[in-house]
């Protein structure tokens, strides 16, 4: 199955390159240590580049990942305090311009890797059915599923317009 899968990530990955989409910075959000009890900042690392594809991020390497939280490498600029929201998504900012990026740059960060060699059923929008690899859309209505090969046709599709 895992062959299936794969050839499809490919073909993907393939078609993307080959119309120049631009890619995505994919991160890690590193809380640092301390450094003579003085508390430093959240960094992200820069782990590779990726394309969004709507639940699922495309990695230039040809993996997987379920789409966690985006924000943007920019200065985040002062506190406002207007709300623990507002100020979770600065500090996000900040961290993400501080890290290895170009300013201005999209940074995914909080995803899950999909192990394509051990699709599941339950943790992940990629799973088997029949025998076939399919992408859950809303993992509250697991019924509502499209083939991954489709899938990423189509999402690919909208990327290149």
């Amino acid at each position: 199955m895992s062959v299936e899968i794969r050839e499809a990530i490919a073909h993907a990955v393939e078609r993307l390159e080959a119309a120049g989409v631009p890619d995505e910075a994919l991160a890690e959000y590193v809380v640092r240590k301390r450094v003579l009890f003085v508390p430093r900042a959240p960094v992200m690392v820069p782990v590779g580049r990726v394309w969004p594809l709507g639940v699922v991020l495309l990695g230039r390497d040809g993996s997987l990942h379920a789409t966690g939280k985006i924000t943007r490498a920019v200065p985040a600029g002062y506190p406002g305090y207007q709300s623990p929201g507002v100020e979770t998504r600065r500090g996000y900012r900040a961290a993400a311009f501080a890290g290895d990026f170009v300013e201005g740059d999209t940074v995914n960060f909080d995803t899950t890797a999909i192990d394509l060699d051990g699709v599941d059923n339950t943790s992940t929008p990629v799973f088997l059915a029949d025998g076939r690899a399919r992408v859950r859309w809303n993992p509250t209505h697991p019924g509502e599923s499209v083939a991954l090969d489709s899938y990423l046709a189509e999402r690919v599709g909208l990327l290149i317009g």
